[in-house]
C-alpha cells in the first residue's frame, strides 16, 4: 500500500483528477475557487471550455436521440391513426350503400303490400354465376321456411327479378336464378292488357346473359326494347315484378313465335337479395308453431299422406 501511495504514477494521477475537479467546481457560477483559480485562470478556461462544450454536445446528441424517438413513435400513431379513419371512412361508405338498400326495400314493401320482404346477403356465386344454384344467408333461424313445392320470389335492391327460393335450410337457402335451365316464369309486357308470355332459362342462351321468351300469340307484337313483367298467373311470382327487355324476336314461324330476353338484373354486381314471402304463408306458419306443429310440412309428410290413401 506504502508502495502504490509512493508511486509517481499515483501521483501524476491523484494531481490530474484534483486539477479536473477544480477546474469544473470553479466553472460552477458563485463558486469559491473562482478566485483561487484566478492566476491560472489562462490554463483552467480553456479547458473548462472545452470540458462544458463537450457536455453541451453530449447533451444534444441525446437529445437529439431522444427527439427522433419521440417523433418516430408520433409517426407510428399518425399512420395508426389515419389508417382508422380510412377503415371508418370505407365502414361509412358502406353504410351508405347498405342504406339505400334498406330504403328501396322498404319501396319493395309498399310496392306489394301483401308480402314481407326478408333481406339477405349472397355467400357464394360460382364461376357461371348466372347458371348455377345461389346461395344466400337467410334460413329457417330468421323465421322463413318453404313447404314442398313452393317457391318464393327472389328480387335485386332495385326490384328486378333474380329468381325462386328453392331450398331454405337451417342457416343458408338457395336460389334458382332465371338464366338457369330450370327457371320458368309467366311474363307479360308492361302494358295495360298487355299480352301474356313465358320467360324460362335456356342452355343456348344463357351463355350470352339472355332468356328464352316463349307463349308469343301471333297477334302480338313485340319489338327489341319491350319490357316484361312478372304477370302474377300461377300465384308463384307477384304480378308487376320487372324481369327485363326484349332483345331479338323470330317470327320465322308463326305457329312459333319466339323472342330473346335480357334481365335487368346484375349478378356480378349482386350483394345483397330480397325474398319476397306472402303474409299469408307467415301466418299460417306461425299458427302452425304455436299450436306445436312443424311450420310446414316436409316431403315425407306428403308422401306418408299419399301412402294412407
Amino acid at each position: 500500500m506504502r508502495k502504490l501511495l509512493t508511486s509517481k504514477w499515483f501521483i501524476v494521477l491523484m494531481a490530474v483528477l484534483l486539477i479536473l475537479t477544480a477546474i469544473i467546481l470553479g466553472a460552477l457560477p458563485g463558486s469559491p475557487l473562482n478566485k483561487v483559480l484566478k492566476p491560472v485562470g489562462g490554463v483552467a478556461n480553456p479547458v473548462q471550455r472545452f470540458i462544458k462544450t463537450s457536455g453541451d454536445k453530449a447533451s444534444d446528441f441525446w437529445a437529439a436521440i431522444s427527439d427522433g424517438i419521440a417523433i418516430r413513435n408520433e409517426n407510428e400513431e399518425l399512420r395508426a391513426e389515419i389508417a382508422e379513419l380510412q377503415y371508418q371512412l370505407t365502414q361509412n361508405e358502406e353504410a351508405g350503400i347498405r342504406y339505400e338498400e334498406l330504403r328501396d326495400a322498404f319501396h319493395i314493401r309498399d310496392t306489394f303490400s301483401n308480402y314481407d320482404i326478408f333481406g339477405a346477403s349472397v355467400l357464394s356465386r360460382e364461376a357461371d354465376e348466372w347458371f348455377s344454384i345461389i346461395r344466400i344467408g337467410l334460413g329457417n333461424t330468421d323465421g322463413i321456411y318453404l313447404e314442398s313445392g313452393d317457391s318464393y320470389a327472389v328480387v335485386d335492391v332495385r326490384m328486378n327479378l333474380i329468381g325462386r327460393v328453392i331450398e331454405i335450410n337451417e342457416d343458408d337457402s338457395k336460389v334458382l336464378p332465371l338464366l338457369h335451365e330450370g327457371f320458368v316464369a309467366s311474363g307479360k309486357v308492361n302494358a295495360v292488357n298487355g299480352a301474356s308470355v313465358v320467360v324460362q332459362g335456356d342452355a343456348a342462351l344463357k351463355q350470352d346473359g339472355l332468356c328464352l321468351v316463349t307463349g308469343i300469340d301471333e297477334n302480338t307484337v313485340l319489338e327489341p326494347g319491350t319490357e316484361i313483367v312478372t304477370s302474377g298467373d300461377g300465384g308463384l311470382f307477384p304480378q308487376g315484378i320487372p324481369i327485363g327487355v326484349i332483345e331479338t324476336v323470330d317470327y320465322t314461324n308463326p305457329m312459333n313465335i319466339t323472342a330473346t330476353l335480357r334481365p335487368y338484373a346484375d349478378i356480378g354486381d349482386l350483394n345483397d337479395v330480397f325474398v319476397m314471402v306472402p303474409y299469408s304463408v307467415i301466418e299460417e306458419q306461425q299458427d302452425n308453431i304455436e299450436a306445436g306443429l312443424p311450420p310446414v310440412e316436409s316431403e315425407a309428410d306428403y308422401d306418408e299422406e299419399e301412402t294412407v290413401e
